[in-house]
């Protein structure tokens, strides 16, 4: 499923910024190479978890407008039965 995939992707992503986080506060001020290097790290982890944000609003995006297009097929067909809707 995709959100399942998402999901562990999402948990990746998260759990490799909080490895990054954790390495930052460990980085001297004087050690630039690696303070680039970690900027860089911290941006391609920061893009892959937008990416992952998108998609999950895409995601729930869809699945409201499955779940309005059930209700109104659930009124319709009450409609057609006789019975009254709220």
């Amino acid at each position: 499923m995709p959100g399942e995939k998402a999901s562990a992707a999402g948990k990746a992503l998260l759990l490799r910024m909080q490895r990054l986080l954790a390495r930052a506060a460990t980085v001297r001020g004087s050690d630039r190479k690696q303070l680039l290097a970690l900027l860089d790290d911290v941006e391609t982890t920061r893009g892959g978890l937008l990416r992952e944000c998108a998609e999950i609003e895409g995601e729930m995006r869809q699945a409201t407008v499955r779940a309005s297009a059930i209700g109104a097929y659930l009124r319709n067909s009450q409609v057609y039965r006789g019975k009254r809707h709220n």
